[in-house]
């Protein structure tokens, strides 16, 4: 009897191993399909004249110029917004708020506009800050969007990372005789860096990706501007462009130029925050 029992928990090892070793062969195998692919027929499009100039119809040319620098505008803009207020949000829930029911339905709320799909987003976006704020389609209302959905991400990362700080820190530095916001400033703060920074390498990462809400509120314009006229004029980042492309005017091989530049770029935010990541983990076991 024991050996039947030890032969059936043996096979019922050896197949749950195979299960486990065939998803993982098949992951890695769809990941890899992916990257070879959008790099294969994309890498032979990429041209210096299509990324450094912009399109021109009487010329005929094609150029995604006015894209990267769209792309880049509305990453700064959504930045310079989103943090403070997701830092702040942070800082304010961990340290000062007293309610813990209150707490807890915020962070539901954070939890719950996580999973609401960006194309949604992109309607309230619309008829929010472009008709109701008066931006029009702008980049700046694109923005804008795109705070509301990252708010959620820099929040709760910062959040977790203020939760690893011991809290003998707070009270040596209470004990020394400085304040609430002293401490916070030069004690807690420091010492959850690493989860403000992966907050913001991982918006940016969202940013990147985004064109659902987008379509609706930062538009499809081509125009090369400067940032001030940019964040307030139509511009199409780099996905939106690559639908434009691929969608409506069938150019495939300028819409895989596009993915190979937003796949590369999407590779090495993902490095960059796995090194920040490393590099806060050695600082703070020193």
């Amino acid at each position: 009897m024991d050996n039947k029992l030890s032969t059936r928990r043996k096979g019922y090892i050896v197949l749950m191993k195979a299960l486990m070793y065939l998803s993982v062969g098949l992951t890695c195998a769809l990941v890899v399909f992916l990257i070879v692919y959008v790099m294969y027929k994309g890498i032979p499009n990429i041209t210096w004249e299509l990324i450094s100039e912009e399109p021109s119809y009487r010329k005929g040319t094609i150029g995604i110029l006015p894209d990267i620098l769209n792309t880049l505008y509305i990453i700064l803009a959504t930045l310079v917004i989103v943090l403070p207020l997701g830092t702040g949000a942070a800082v304010y829930l961990n340290e000062y708020a007293k309610n813990k029911k209150l707490v807890a339905v915020i962070e539901y709320a954070a939890e719950a506009l996580s999973g609401i799909p960006s194309i949604i987003y992109g309607l309230v976006g619309m008829l929010f800050f472009c008709q109701f704020m008066g931006m029009k389609t702008s980049l700046m209302a694109g923005a804008m969007t795109l705070v509301i959905m990252n708010l959620p991400t820099v929040m709760r990362t910062t959040q977790e990372s203020l939760k690893t700080v011991p809290q003998s820190y707070r009270e040596g530095a209470f004990g020394l005789g400085a304040g609430k916001w002293r401490v916070i400033r030069t004690v807690v703060l420091p010492e959850c860096i690493d989860g403000v920074v992966t907050g913001c390498i991982l918006s940016v990462g969202r940013i990147l990706g985004e064109s659902a809400a987008l379509l609706f509120t930062a538009g499809f314009a081509h125009a090369l501007n400067g940032i001030f006229e940019g964040l307030t004029s139509s511009g199409a980042t780099l996905t939106v462009a690559l639908y434009v492309y691929a969608k409506e005017r069938g150019e495939f091989g300028v819409a895989f130029a596009i993915a190979a530049i937003l796949m590369v770029l999407t590779l090495i935010i993902n490095l960059t925050a796995e090194l920040v990541g490393n590099y806060f983990k050695k600082r703070k076991n020193r």
